[in-house]
């Protein structure tokens, strides 16, 4: 029950890391063999562990470059993994994870002492997050059966190249899908802004301060024309990858009305169903998770959660993202172009020069 009756589960706020899974995906890969490699390359569209590797590789030491020392966003990326003290990694995945992944590894006592590991894992959240999230598994998912836990966590804070004007701001109506509003803090401006009209929806690209090297930043706001339209946008952004690659704005348009609500939320995904249904179940059952560990003595390794938790905050200065993943291993002008954004949009913030989405979401309610 939320501040404003009953809500129902696909119309909460949403925002998850695709990046993020993507890592935890890709390091589960590494440590898997024969059918179960192969399901979880498919699934990602890579040819070869190699490749995979290779890309995620090159993603940690280029995409997550922090860019502040040259004034652009401040931005990081970091794996760690916890293996029980009884277990010792295969050398060729130890090399994997702490060359390619830059993973620090922990040996632990997850039969023991698994409340302990617990609170580590989720200090380690804490400290990497800057605070924002503070819980990442919950004590119920670990136990003495517990194996290994893999986490990373993603730190993006940009500025808007055109800032906000604060005193600017104020409350217009927000509408909700079951047909009332809320009061909402709207952002607004007069200045020519990067939007592009399409049929049934616009897109509005709020492009962050750039560091001295090449990478683009930028956050992408989908809003349908319809109030009740976010459900079709969605699957339309989906299924036409072009329109992430060729047809988003670069040129800046009048505009007429203009307001960008301001908006903070997190939530929290385990994605171990949704994986199930697009066809990665190998991982999660017996066998195939043979190139993490050393001999387990007949017993199988196999991944039990995925759990991530996000955070997002948008308001005049800029935009504050963060994720955290975790996986469980177990035995204006009035000619321009209006952009009001005031009823449900998806979002998406990405690195346009390699077209990496960093995060993405959908906002039923700013309030929430």
């Amino acid at each position: 029950m939320g501040a404003y009756g009953p809500k129902k589960e696909s119309e909460k706020n949403i925002v998850f890391s695709p990046l993020s899974l993507q890592v935890v995906l890709a390091i589960i890969a590494a440590g898997s063999d024969g059918s179960t490699r192969q399901q979880l390359l498919n699934f990602l569209q890579f040819k070869s562990a190699y490749h995979l590797n290779s890309f995620v590789s090159q993603l940690i030491s280029v995409i997550f470059k922090d860019a502040t020392p040259s004034h652009g966003p401040r931005l990081f990326f970091v794996n760690s993994v916890w293996l029980d003290k009884t277990l010792s990694p295969q050398p060729s995945f130890k090399h994997i994870v702490t060359t390619d992944y830059k993973a620090t590894l922990s040996s632990v006592d997850f039969q023991n002492k698994a409340i302990e590991v617990t609170k580590e894992v989720n200090l380690w959240a804490k400290k990497e997050t800057n605070g924002l999230i503070k819980k990442v598994v919950a004590q119920e998912s670990v136990n003495n059966l517990t194996r290994l836990i893999f986490a990373n966590a993603l730190y993006f804070k940009g500025a808007w190249i055109q800032p906000f004007s604060r005193c600017m701001t104020k409350k217009y109506d927000f509408h909700l899908l079951n047909g009332s509003s809320v009061k909402v803090p709207f952002m607004t401006s007069s200045l020519d802004q990067f939007i592009r009209a399409f049929d049934g929806f616009k897109v509005l690209r709020l492009p962050y301060k750039q560091g001295k090297d090449e990478r683009k930043f930028s956050m992408y706001i989908f809003l349908p024309n319809a109030k009740d339209g976010l459900s079709a946008l969605v699957e339309k952004v989906a299924s036409e990858f072009e329109l992430l690659e060729h047809k988003l704005p670069y040129k800046t348009a009048r505009v007429g009305g203009f307001k960008i609500p301001r908006f903070k939320f997190s939530s929290k995904l385990e994605s171990s169903h949704m994986l199930k249904d697009l066809g990665v179940i190998l991982p999660f059952s017996s066998g195939g998770l043979t190139k993490m560990v050393d001999s387990l003595e007949g017993q199988n390794l196999s991944v039990s959660n995925i759990f991530q938790k996000c955070f997002i905050e948008v308001n005049e200065k800029g935009t504050k993202a963060v994720a955290a993943s975790t996986t469980l291993f177990t035995l204006g002008r009035s000619t321009g172009l209006d952009f009001i954004a005031d009823h449900p949009f998806l979002f998406l913030i990405r690195e346009d020069l390699t077209q990496t989405i960093l995060f993405a979401g959908q906002v039923f309610n700013p309030l929430c």
